[in-house]
């Protein structure tokens, strides 16, 4: 059983790189289809946050456990965001505000990433495998359009496809690293269980807002927007629903 969770949590980590796959299918210099990936994308974090990731927290928890778990993970996002911009750091060859939104992004993600990797465990701990292995499913799926997020900017400044990939996996790394220890200490982790993925949600909602929205504004109308998060929002809720999460 932990080489299955083990396995599991590692193929959760590797689908967080097929996020990369729709800029494999654009032309790089196309204006608008950055802007509708970001919305798409952030429609699918939303979706997930809240129907997967706050739902199943609700379940597993009470209101105020998980109402906080969200409040931490969105001022983690405010607060990393923050150390980030007073930085001076850079990536690659890049000019410092070409490298801040993709420290961010990358750190956020990584950070974020912990508890999923401890919800994959814990699901296992359960005892119930069919539950365990659809949370798992259903946060690879989800880690698909974080890839995405993770991507966009580091492409944007002319990374190529397989940095954008290696920068995608690193983000969910964690997934893997703490999934088998979470499932052996099913006793400290389960308590932490409902907070920790309303800590995941939390941190997705306020990235979408305050870094996808505002990047396809920039460059789509509000309209196509719209309907970009709106489809990507429902392409993720019906396949919530579909594993019967």
């Amino acid at each position: 059983m932990i080489r299955d969770v083990f396995l599991v949590a590692l193929l959760t980590d590797v689908a967080t790189g097929f996020g990369v796959l729709p800029l494999a299918l654009v032309d790089r210099r196309s204006v608008r289809w950055p802007g509708l990936a970001a919305g798409f994308a952030g429609g699918m974090m939303l979706s997930a946050s809240v129907f997967a990731l706050a739902d199943k927290a609700l379940r597993r928890g009470n209101a105020i456990e998980v109402v906080a778990g969200m409040l931490a993970g969105a001022a983690f996002f405010a607060v990393s965001a923050r150390i980030v911009a007073a930085q001076h750091w850079q990536l690659h060859d890049w000019s410092e505000s070409a490298s801040r939104r993709s420290i961010v992004v990358v750190a956020t993600m990584f950070i974020h990433s912990i508890p999923e990797g401890i919800a994959i465990g814990v699901g296992y701990a359960t005892g119930e495998i069919r539950f365990g292995l659809l949370l798992a499913i259903a946060i690879a799926v989800h880690n698909i359009p974080e890839g995405t997020a993770v991507a966009l900017p580091l492409r944007a400044n002319g990374a190529s496809l397989w940095s954008c990939f290696g920068y995608a996996v690193l983000t969910s790394l964690p997934q893997p690293i703490v999934a088998v220890p979470s499932y052996l200490l099913v006793s400290v982790a389960q308590p932490l269980l409902a907070p920790s993925l309303g800590f995941a949600g939390g941190a997705m909602i306020f990235l979408v807002v305050a870094e996808l929205l505002p990047d396809s504004l920039a460059v789509c109308s509000r309209e196509e927007t719209a309907w970009a998060v709106t489809v990507g929002l429902v392409a993720m809720l019906g396949f919530t629903a579909a594993l019967g999460l």
